[in-house]
């Protein structure tokens, strides 16, 4: 256990704090529970706190791993660290070591999808099922409204936006939740981006949309390796970001799938539906045959 940089209601994500030392970084990340093991990966401009409905309503039953990447949320990045979904997904990989994770069911949504993906391609002996949320999982650079989002999100505007008033992070709080969020969830959202400098994360981010096309080619590449996993698809209807047409991908990728759409959830359907997920997910555990 390590001091936390900055503090969370206990009552909004009632959570132990841990800290592990990975070659040059701190990373944070929550242990939460016992049995069946649950890897939660976030997107941009998330952390793990995104994932506490799903902790808390699953901790009674499960296990719940869930890490900020390097430069993200609690966790502080080592030197040089350029903050790319492949550093992440290396970083997934070199955490899952460490802790001797095995026999995983690797959930990941936006950003996290393709950072477990890539993991999981490279190591499929270690996972065994997989919950994909709003996420892809090959490249967008052929897609023109993905590139213009990435070029004013990701390019100059983006970043003194979000330096000069934290841009990015605000947008997608904005756009990213069908649901109200009450004013400490929001600060709680916003916690990780107050010092301006520690924001260029959260703009990378966007940039490598079109930029990881690379990266993205090796996780496409790697889905015929799990292949034959159970899958859970839990999609938010209302997301600017990935939508039917992404979903309908996965279901043709992944033939052992499960879909269930939620009406009223957008991009960060873990905030509008975090409840009704991990119900969902309870009841797919159950039933699940092991990969």
């Amino acid at each position: 256990m390590s001091s936390a940089p900055f503090s969370v209601p206990r009552e909004l994500f009632d959570v132990e704090h841990r800290f592990l030392d990975l070659d040059d970084a701190r990373v944070h990340y929550v242990d939460e529970g016992a049995g069946e093991t649950l890897l939660l990966l976030h997107g941009n401009p998330s952390w793990c706190f995104v994932y506490r409905k799903l902790i808390a309503g699953l901790r009674d039953a499960c296990r719940c791993v869930a890490l900020d990447y390097p430069g993200y949320g609690m966790s502080r990045a080592a030197p040089g660290y350029g903050f790319t979904p492949r550093e992440h997904s290396q970083v997934v990989e070199r955490f899952v070591e460490r802790l001797g994770l095995r026999d995983l069911t690797v959930m990941g949504q936006d950003w996290g999808g393709p950072i477990g993906l890539g993991f999981a391609g490279r190591r499929p002996e270690l996972v065994k099922r997989l919950v994909l949320g709003n996420t892809f999982a090959w490249p967008l650079d052929d897609q023109l409204r993905i590139r213009v989002f990435s070029a004013l999100m990701g390019g100059p505007l983006g970043r003194w936006g979000t330096w000069a008033f934290n841009l990015v992070p605000r947008f997608f709080l904005g756009r990213g939740m069908a649901s109200t969020l009450s004013a400490p969830v929001r600060a709680a959202y916003l916690a990780p981006w107050r010092d301006r400098r520690a924001r260029e994360p959260s703009v990378i981010a966007p940039r490598q949309l079109v930029r990881a096309k690379d990266f993205l080619r090796e996780v496409e590449a790697g889905l015929p390796r799990l292949a034959a996993r159970p899958v859970l698809l839990v999609w938010g209807s209302r997301d600017f970001a990935f939508r039917e047409q992404e979903r309908k991908r996965f279901e043709r990728l992944f033939p052992n799938h499960h879909s269930v759409v939620f009406e009223r959830a957008s991009h960060f359907l873990q905030e509008d539906a975090g409840a009704e997920i991990a119900a969902e997910l309870r009841r797919w555990l159950a039933a699940a045959p092991d990969a």
